[in-house]
């Protein structure tokens, strides 16, 4: 097995990947011919790309070294799956470096979705158009992510949960299995707004989400709130503080108000 140097950031064609022994394919895939692949990082690192059998890469998209597709997975045209993170974030500067990305068997990346190195897509799950899944994102199997959703750096999401079009989930939140979140709803993981301070860093919190919380439409989730298991947090609310598991709460600041009639299932 022969393979090349290329250039850092440099795209070549599905052929020329296959040249260079970088590009490990199985029967069934189909690969467009306008899809590039870019399989050195800016740190100089080549890395191969692996697609199983049934896969699917539409017109367009870009495949990055280190990116791995289970069987029958789909990546829409236009889609940017395992960009290497560059620039300043959180205190520190990001080099470009690559990392394996995989997309889980089943799962399907629609059009203009951007997929950073490290992260991981189960197995059933949805991305959504022009969606973001900042660095070593964990998404679980079966979930469902809307389009316009943003999932920053190192966030945890479980199996079976549903995000809907237009949500921030900030870096390192966790949402547990089977959370639901509403269009449009913000979390925020600094209650200070700390933002390259010269004596001092961000200390983050993010808010956490217990099994089965459902948090409705334009809510917003403060620095270190829990929203407890199957509650379920009223429309356009902003809560301050946690949520007990079972509960229903509301209101800016949200009050816990009853039990929700699915305290104790999921």
């Amino acid at each position: 097995m022969t393979t090349h140097r290329f250039t850092p950031g440099a795209t070549v064609s599905a052929a020329e990947l296959s040249r260079s022994g970088l590009l490990l394919a199985s029967e069934r895939t189909h690969i467009s011919p306008y899809a590039v692949f870019v399989p050195t990082d800016e740190c100089g690192m080549v890395r191969a790309v692996e697609i199983g059998p049934g896969c699917s890469i539409g017109a367009y998209a870009v495949i990055c070294g280190g990116t791995v597709l289970r069987e029958n997975a789909r990546i829409d045209e236009h889609a940017l799956v395992g960009t290497p993170e560059r620039g300043y974030a959180i205190g520190q500067v990001y080099p470009g470096a690559g990392a394996s990305t995989v997309i889980g068997g089943e799962a399907v990346v629609r059009a203009g979705a951007v997929i950073y190195a490290g992260a991981e897509v189960g197995d059933g799950t949805v991305v959504g158009h022009y969606t973001l899944l900042r660095s070593f994102v964990i998404v679980g199997e079966g979930s469902q992510l809307g389009h316009h959703l943003t999932v920053e750096r190192a966030s945890s999401i479980g199996a079976q949960v549903r995000c809907s079009p237009g949500s921030h989930i900030t870096s390192s939140c966790v949402l547990a299995d089977r959370v639901f979140l509403g269009a449009g709803v913000r979390t925020v993981n600094d209650r200070e707004l700390t933002w390259r301070h010269p004596d001092r860093g961000p200390e983050l919190m993010p808010p956490r989400f217990a099994r089965g919380a459902r948090v409705g439409s334009g809510s917003v989730i403060l620095a270190g709130v829990t929203i407890g298991q199957n509650a379920l947090v009223g429309a356009g609310s902003v809560v301050t503080r946690d949520i007990p598991a079972g509960s229903v709460a509301y209101g800016v600041p949200a009050r816990v108000r009853r039990l929700s009639a699915l305290a104790g299932t999921l």
